[in-house]
Order: C-alpha cells, then structure tokens, then sequence
C-alpha cells in the first residue's frame, strides 16, 4: 500500500514539475547597448537573452523586434505576444541573393523553399535546385506571385522593404512570419557583411557566422589600415548615365567609403548622401573628366569595350580615364556581384588596392589577382 502510494505521489509531482517548465515565468530583457552583439551595423541589433536572442530590425523610422528561441524551450510568459522564431527555422523564402548566399555558404539551402528572380543568377547550385524544383521562384520583387508562395507553406520570408512597397500581406495569406530585411541600407562594407548574422542565427549557427565576420573583419581593417597613410591618392568616379542622368554614389555611401579605405580619392566625398546623386552627364565630365579611374558595374549580354562605349556615348572619350584605358569594369553576372560581395568586403577592398596602389598588397595578399573589378583593356 505504501509502495502504492509513494507511486501516486511521485506521479503527481512530475505532472506539476511539467507542469512549471510548460509555463515558464518572465525571462529578463537586457538592450543595454553594452550588450548589443552587432558592431558596424546601424539597422539591426542583437541582444542575448537567457533562451536565445532579441533581433531588432530597424527601417527608416520604425522597427520590429522578434524573438529567436530554439524549438526545444517553453514560450516564457511575458513573450507570448510577442514574434517568436523558432531556431534553427525550416522553410523560408528569401527575396534577395545576399539572403539565400548566406543560406548556401552555411549548408542550409535545403532550408530555402522560394526565392525571386532566378533568372538574373547564374549560381549553377541554385539554377539546378530551380530546374528540379527543390527552390521555387516567385516572381519579381514587384510582383511577387502569392499562390505559390503560400503553396510552399513556409515558416519565414525574408523581405527586402522598400519605401511604398507593401509586403505584409503575403505574411497574413501565406501565415509565415515576416522578416524585414534592409541590409542595403548600411553604408559601411563591414555593416553590411554583419547581416550575414542574422541568417546565422535562423540556422542556429551564429558561432560559425561570427567567426566568418570575425575573419573578414580582421583582413578588411588590415588592408585599409595599410591604404590610411597614402597621400598620392588617384581620383575615381563611378557608373554610367541612364537617359542623360548620372547616378552616382553620394560621398557617405557603401562604394564612396570601400574608395576612401583603398586610398583612392572620390570625386563627390564631400556629399553628405548615402544614396545616390542624379547629375546630368555634362556636370560629371566638367568634375569628372581628368579622374585617373572609373568604375564601372557591367550586365551587358555582349562584349563589354571601349569602342561600344564610344559609340554608345560622345562623351566618355572625353574623360581621361576612358582615354588612358583606366576603367574598372565588373560583370555582375559573371562574379555574382550581388550575390556574393556583399560578405567579401576584404575582398572588394583588394581589388581596388590592386589598381590603386598595388604595392601594398603583401603577405597574405602577394599575388593577388582582382576577382570583381578588373581593368578593361580593350
């Protein structure tokens, strides 16, 4: 009887302890910037909590918080009404490449059900998970096809928000959370590599992204440390006109400051804009026009060179760096630009010391040969 009842006894008391563990009390919340696991970032934060991770997405003026806890543990009680993720995720569609590289870089493109625009990659692995039907693409950016997103029934969407483009929809129709994702927003090469962190953490592997960052972050500041003393710096300026306006970058953006670190000299690095500028083509060649290099983003289905140009444009033989053979072309097709620079910062670094100031470029970089800009020779 005594056996009996010791029995009853315990069962009762594992049926309360599960009980407690089922409905966990309050976990604290610490954002103290102090704790802020995000270093060159502006428009995202992560804070460790006691379960898992707080990831504040920032966008223009306002922000999103989610939680990111493992499947393993209980909702604690003061996060039930809160957006919760569960890590590591298992399906989510990504709108931009530098969303699912991360994803395949990691080993995780199994995760990765949707994504937008095949058609502009040419990442063989990807264009083989389309072709077989293991990824499905979507649509546009500006039209995204909603019956197959939601017939894909994924966990997360990894959008791109863009100001009046409205997304939220697809969240409600599809039941998936949405993740807000304005990696291209960070004018700093570093903080826009850091974005790669976010994505660690959805696979649950922020210990391998970290050490990835860490790397990159130690080889970048290594070579712009060895440009920071140059004063001979050559001038550049940037891209080509559309319909007789130029778009160029300000002189606080992404591309102006990875030109500043390679010790070269920005023609606009006075601009306060992280954007781009729009300048009719006449005011960039009275500014431009005695640049020692020009850059140049390059998507042309035929052969890219200086007599197309020439016969596309009257004025680009009037600028010195088009007469001196002194452009610096990169095929984003060919390089997965989009896809891939975003996290090799160091090397988007390296390539324009290499043009710059190629001397410079020892040690672990001795022989180093341009992967994204190359000089176009013909």
């Amino acid at each position: 009887m005594k056996k009996i009842i010791l029995i009853l006894f315990s069962a009762i008391y594992m049926m309360s302890s599960c009980d407690v563990v089922s409905k966990k009390s309050d976990i604290s919340e610490n954002t103290n910037d102090a704790l802020n696991l995000v270093s060159y970032a502006e428009n995202f934060e992560i804070y460790p909590l006691e379960i898992g991770y707080k990831l504040v997405i920032k966008y223009l003026s306002s922000q999103n918080e989610y939680y990111l806890l493992s499947d393993t543990v209980s909702i604690p009680n003061n996060l039930t009404d809160k957006t919760i993720i569960r890590t590591p995720v298992k399906s989510a569609v990504a709108f931009s490449s530098t969303q699912w590289s991360v994803f395949q870089k990691l080993g995780e493109i199994d995760k990765v059900k949707g994504i937008l625009e095949s058609n502009y990659t040419k990442n063989e692995d990807i264009l083989e998970l389309v072709a077989r039907g293991k990824i499905t693409d979507v649509g546009m950016s500006t039209n995204v096809n909603a019956e197959k997103l939601i017939n894909l029934h994924p966990d997360l969407i990894l959008y791109t928000p863009y100001s009046g483009v409205d997304f939220s929809h697809l969240g409600r129709l599809s039941g998936a959370t949405m993740l807000s994702f304005p990696d291209y927003l960070e004018s700093h090469p570093l903080g826009r590599a850091e974005w790669m962190k976010v994505v660690g953490l959805l696979c649950g592997k922020e210990e391998v992204t970290n050490k990835w960052f860490d790397d990159i972050v130690r080889r970048y500041e290594s070579l712009s440390d060895k440009c920071s003393k140059i004063e001979d710096k050559p001038t550049v300026f940037s891209d080509l006109p559309f319909e007789n306006q130029w778009y160029v970058p300000g002189g606080k953006s992404y591309i102006a400051k990875i030109f500043a670190d390679a010790g070269g000299d920005y023609i606009w690095k006075d601009n306060e804009s992280t954007g781009s500028l729009h300048i009719d083509a006449e005011s960039v060649l009275l500014k431009a026009q005695q640049a020692d290099f020009w850059r140049v983003i390059n998507s042309y289905d035929t052969p890219f060179t200086y007599e197309r140009l020439e016969k596309e444009n009257e004025l680009y033989p009037l600028f010195k760096a088009f007469e001196e053979k002194q452009l610096l072309v990169c095929d984003v097709r060919e390089t997965g630009y989009f896809e891939k620079s975003q996290y090799e910062p160091d090397i988007l670094l390296a390539d324009f010391i290499y043009h710059f100031h190629p001397e410079l470029l020892t040690n672990e970089w001795e022989n180093y040969t341009p992967k994204y800009f190359k000089r176009l020779v013909k």
